[in-house]
């Protein structure tokens, strides 16, 4: 696993292979596996988190009945030609919430990082591949891309809710998303790195909250501010803007305020909008 985005990228130019090959060799040594067999279980991947966005039942409410239908009612709204944010972002919307709303309904979902911000990464990808014709082949290297970022936060930072907030979660997925996305388009190591960042530095500080302690408010819809954010910051690290904090800095400072969070907003259910009037009595009546 590597510590930091900078060796991912210096290994990239001193070897002139990719990020994502940079990344599978990386798994092929940790896993004792081929790069073929590697290779094979990532494609595994990316066609289960296009079955996550197919498999969606626009009819199937969560247990709690808090959550379902919302990647519906923004899919009809799109096919009306209503969305003030385009066809391009209106897909990725209504995709962020369909795996989301499938997540807190118990259907099958790739974490990515977590289950509560599994709607991003798919949402992005998939729709990009729709647009753009990517193969499989391609998808399957770009989420090497993903797996190498979300790893290097995981090392320096975290991915859980309960230790860094929602920051750790949307805010890791939406890193990795933009990175993914930076490569798809193009981009070089360190183009990805400076993508993932701008879209991580965006979400610096977001609280865990869940209503009741469930992931689903409001978490599903955290998903469609992720993958939105994925796309806006990979757009401008394609153009050449560039984080004025170094990419690993930037990671270093998410675990700061990660310890910094009072306990209530990391995931308790304590703080926040859970810990509203509606918040609290939405609790109290699933608890019933």
């Amino acid at each position: 696993m590597f510590q930091s985005l900078e060796e991912i990228i210096k290994r990239s130019e001193e070897s002139g292979l990719p990020f994502w090959k940079i990344v599978q060799e990386d798994d092929c040594r940790e896993s004792n596996i081929t790069a073929e067999e590697s290779f094979e279980r990532m494609k595994g991947m990316y066609r289960a988190m296009v079955e996550s966005v197919q498999s969606y039942d626009a009819k199937l409410r969560s247990a709690s009945g808090l959550v379902g239908t919302e990647g519906a009612k923004v899919h009809e709204y799109r096919k009306e030609g209503r969305l003030l944010a385009g066809d391009f972002i209106g897909t990725i919307m209504e995709r962020a919430l369909m795996v989301a709303e499938s997540n807190a309904c118990m259907k099958r979902i790739v974490a990515a990082p977590t289950a509560g911000s599994c709607g991003v990464v798919p949402a992005v990808l998939t729709s990009v591949q729709e647009v753009r014709k990517f193969s499989e082949e391609q998808m399957a290297e770009a989420l090497y891309v993903v797996a190498g970022i979300g790893g290097v936060i995981a090392e320096r930072a975290s991915l859980a809710g309960a230790e860094g907030g929602c920051q750790a979660e949307i805010g890791s997925a939406s890193a990795m998303a933009a990175g993914g996305l930076a490569y798809l388009m193009g981009g070089d190591a360190e183009t990805i790195a400076h993508a993932s960042v701008l879209a991580l530095k965006g979400l610096l500080g977001l609280a865990c909250d869940p209503v009741a302690g469930l992931v689903e408010v409001p978490c599903v819809k955290r998903n469609v501010i992720g993958a939105v954010n994925a796309v806006t910051s990979a757009d401008m690290a394609l153009a050449g803007v560039i984080s004025r904090i170094p990419p690993d800095q930037v990671i270093d400072a998410m675990r700061s305020i990660g310890r910094n969070m009072p306990a209530d907003v990391r995931e308790t259910g304590r703080g926040g909008l859970a810990a509203t009037p509606e918040g609290i009595e939405i609790s109290r009546r699933i608890q019933m």
